[in-house]
């Protein structure tokens, strides 16, 4: 699983956060996103019905998609995103139990930190990559500090406010790739919005990775 995680990254290294995404709406708008170059992503679990829509995108696009779930925060959540055929597990936190519980399941394991230390932390229990979260509170120079010190195999995707206009400054700062919510995707927008919006994110991380 993690050799998928490392060919998408290297492909796109963007999550598609569909927070707010209904089971009915999940096939058609990971539709558009993998038209666009998606590879990853994940359905925070605060979602209505998550379970099932991880379930329906896994179904249809587990093969070529890594498909997971968001907002994870027990060990018997990872249980039931694995039994709904999902494949990665995202925390807005370090919590060693859920990370290592991951690994045990052989899923990919993307915890939250806001602080060196959590990222350490969540390294040392085995984590695949680390969700830098808040972004709003980790600004580039800050993310460069750590960048400095965390070991180069470890992926630091930040997450929050992410757009086309600041994912520059950050993947100029160490970042590895990024989450990406309200500016790709939001519950009350069109189809026709939501794959724009995919399109030019992607794009816009495309011409970022190139220069």
């Amino acid at each position: 699983m993690t050799d998928r995680l490392n060919q998408y990254m290297n492909e796109l290294p963007l999550i598609a956060i569909l927070r707010g995404i209904t089971p009915q709406q999940s096939e058609s708008v990971v539709e558009a996103l993998y038209a666009a170059g998606f590879r990853i992503v994940e359905v925070p679990l605060n979602s209505p019905d998550a379970l099932d829509s991880i379930e329906r995108i896994a179904k249809q696009f587990g093969g070529d998609m890594l498909v997971g779930a968001g907002t994870v925060l027990k060990t018997d959540q990872v249980t039931q995103v694995k039994d709904r055929g999902g494949q990665m597990i995202v925390s807005p936190n370090t919590d060693v139990s859920v990370i290592q519980a991951s690994v045990a399941q052989e899923m990919v394991t993307i915890p939250g930190a806001a602080t060196p230390s959590e990222a350490f932390a969540g390294i040392a229990a085995g984590a695949h990559a680390v969700k830098v979260f808040p972004a709003e509170m980790i600004t580039p120079s800050i993310l460069a500090s750590w960048r400095a010190v965390i070991p180069a195999s470890a992926g630091l995707l930040p997450v929050g406010s992410i757009n086309h206009t600041n994912m520059a400054d950050y993947w100029q700062a160490g970042a590895s790739g990024f989450g990406l919510g309200g500016s790709l995707y939001k519950p009350n927008l069109s189809l026709g919005d939501i794959s724009a919006n995919a399109t030019k994110l992607a794009w816009s991380m495309a011409s970022t990775m190139k220069s």
